[in-house]
């Protein structure tokens, strides 16, 4: 059976699932979900993409995304496979987390948003978890009904695509509990989701930017940071010159920031990274971890990477 389309292009709006290697629970502990909100957090980042609602289930999840970027694959390969490694770590064990690839509808933003997060935070109740969504921790529903900002949803974004203050938007949902409606019935081939106009429009639109496994988005993606000049502003505030961070054998503090900050940043790979400071992708993980454990452990180190981000960010 052919697998779905996988289409790849900016300001492309997402609904994304992923589930568990045969429905197996993904998540076993708070600290677990706590994580996993986490990469979605760095992610954008790294990423720039724009979080709309999740909502986390034991064994899958739900999320609705935009991108700047043509390069969904890159934003799920980082949450799913960072994601994936902590697990196994963690728990002593090895291999697939996930069950195949993720699944990714482009939908029409104007049309369903509103039905989709609705969806998205109904989740729980229909699985008889809670009575009313409010009482389920792991979604963005609580944070659409203040008004303050979430840590991981944009709520600025949200706001305009909702239509609706937050009283509304819970009477919406509450509704909802009683009106199913199968949005997926809609799909059109698997990866679409909207009007016949906006179908027709996408699909000219992305013509030719269609993902498989002979066409690569490599060469479309454009990094979010300037490589260099995040290595630059890490040597400056070092006092160093920027060709001592680059330098074989030298474990140097002021090196396992600079790659840090590259693997947060930039859309380098490992091995990307590796090559410029003449050590394996191995080794780039290991320095970055140690890098955070600085930062993490000592307020000095702490305090100097936020001016260098803050520096750099402009």
């Amino acid at each position: 059976m052919a697998r779905p389309y996988r289409i790849q292009s900016e300001n492309c709006f997402y609904h994304i699932t992923s589930r568990g290697d045969n429905r197996k629970k993904i998540y076993l502990s708070e600290y677990d979900y706590c994580k996993f909100l986490e990469y979605l957090k760095e992610a954008k980042e790294k990423y720039k993409y724009y979080l709309y609602a999740y909502c986390l289930m034991a064994n899958h999840y739900h999320l609705l995304v935009e991108t700047t970027k043509s390069n969904i694959s890159k934003i799920m390969h980082y949450i799913n496979g960072s994601y994936t490694t902590y697990y196994n770590i963690k728990r002593h064990r090895c291999g697939h987390l996930f069950q195949g690839r993720y699944k990714s509808i482009v939908v029409d933003k104007d049309s369903y948003f509103l039905q989709l997060s609705c969806y998205i935070h109904l989740n729980p109740v229909r699985a008889k978890i809670v009575h009313i969504p409010e009482r389920y921790r792991w979604s963005s529903y609580n944070a659409y009904l203040t008004r303050k900002n979430d840590r991981y949803i944009d709520k600025h974004r949200i706001k305009d695509g909702l239509g609706m203050n937050e009283a509304r938007y819970k009477r919406f949902v509450q509704e909802g509990i009683n009106n199913k409606v199968d949005l997926f019935s809609q799909v059109y081939a698997g990866f679409l989701l909207g009007s016949a106009k906006f179908i027709k429009e996408k699909l000219q639109d992305l013509k030719g930017k269609v993902e498989s496994k002979d066409f690569s988005y490599r060469k479309e993606i454009s990094a979010i940071a300037d490589e260099e000049g995040l290595v630059d502003t890490v040597a400056k505030a070092y006092n160093k010159n920027t060709e001592d961070l680059y330098k074989k054998n030298r474990p140097l503090p002021e090196r396992k920031i600079a790659i840090y900050l590259l693997k947060r940043f930039t859309q380098l790979t490992n091995r990307e990274i590796g090559e410029k400071f003449g050590i394996t992708f191995s080794a780039v993980s290991k320095a970055a971890k140690g890098a955070a454990i600085l930062i993490q452990q000592d307020l000095k180190t702490k305090q100097l990477v936020e001016r260098i981000i803050s520096s750099f960010k402009g």
